[in-house]
């Protein structure tokens, strides 16, 4: 296999091997190895390839806590090589899509050890959004704040319905969002983000928008709807042409224009080769739907 074929293979002892169904527990275990299992703070169904998670602690205002980001991580991974899933969407129960950090956890009663585990663990779950072979989406229907803000900012696509809100207040509190401003400074532009983090003031959706943080604003109640929508025209592609064209915009957003276009030339080359390349080509020429396989195999010559 060329070695562009492999850019979105996620290591496996990362992958969280079993069975997807509807409600698969959080904090399952990998392996023989048992583990502790985790507060089950998030709810998961999958259907016709896909994922759904759903942030669902509302009287914690679905904080990004430690057992919060173990349970999103464990929801993401689980399965994640499995054909029939296609895309995630990320969403939340109650008005409140995520206030960030749990700053109970961050006071001066948990040791620095812990605190580091906190934002390592963050960073994980974040920068695996941008590495899985499927598409990511956010679906906002409320305030997304610091880190809730930095997750929305990390998926794929984010829908948002017109009430929502985003911001970055870390500065207010005496903790600035130096975590989250990694994901938000590379969404919007610079002065932009940065009037964000240096006042904490919120942004409306329609902002939020024009900047670039999400893709689409949408009458509340017109959010499921659309949101299924892009996820099923989603799950109309084939995932291994997808998984891999996910994982080169990203490479290549890394590198100078130059180096990028060489990138994505070879990229290009061993598209062709892929069963679902070929597939796609002759299936425009005879006028005809495509037949996936959604193998990463090459077509046979």
């Amino acid at each position: 296999m060329a070695a562009s074929l492999r850019l979105w293979r996620l290591k496996p002892s990362r992958i969280l091997r079993g069975p997807v169904a509807s409600g698969f527990s959080s904090g399952a275990t990998a392996g023989s190895g048992q583990q502790p299992q985790l507060e089950k703070l998030t709810s998961t169904r999958q259907l016709d390839g896909i994922r759904h998670i759903i942030l669902n602690n509302p009287k914690k205002r679905n904080a990004l806590s430690l057992s919060m980001l173990k349970c999103l991580r464990d929801d993401i991974l689980h399965d994640i090589e499995s054909k029939a899933l296609r895309v995630i969407i990320i969403s939340a129960e109650g008005p409140v899509f995520s206030a960030g950090h749990d700053l109970k956890e961050l006071s001066s009663e948990q040791d620095t050890k812990h605190h580091i585990e906190v934002f390592e663990t963050c960073a994980e779950v974040m920068t695996l959004l941008q590495k899985l072979p499927v598409p990511v989406i956010a679906k906002v229907n409320g305030l997304a704040t610091a880190a809730g803000c930095q997750l929305v900012a990390s998926c794929d696509i984010a829908v948002a319905s017109e009430k929502s809100r985003f911001a970055t207040p870390g500065v207010k509190v005496g903790l600035f969002c130096s975590t989250p401003a990694v994901a938000v400074g590379r969404a919007l532009s610079r002065k932009v983000a940065l009037e964000m983090l240096f006042t904490g003031e919120p942004i409306s959706a329609h902002d939020a928008l024009l900047h670039g943080l999400i893709s689409r604003v949408v009458p509340e109640d017109k959010l499921e709807e659309e949101t299924m929508n892009i996820a099923r025209k989603i799950c109309e592609t084939s995932r291994s042409v997808v998984a891999l064209g996910k994982a080169t915009f990203y490479k290549q957003m890394a590198l100078d224009l130059d180096a990028a276009y060489r990138m994505t030339s070879r990229v290009m080359v061993d598209n062709l080769t892929l069963k679902d390349g070929q597939e796609g080509i002759e299936a425009f020429i005879q006028k005809r739907k495509p037949t996936w396989s959604h193998s990463v195999n090459t077509a046979c010559k």
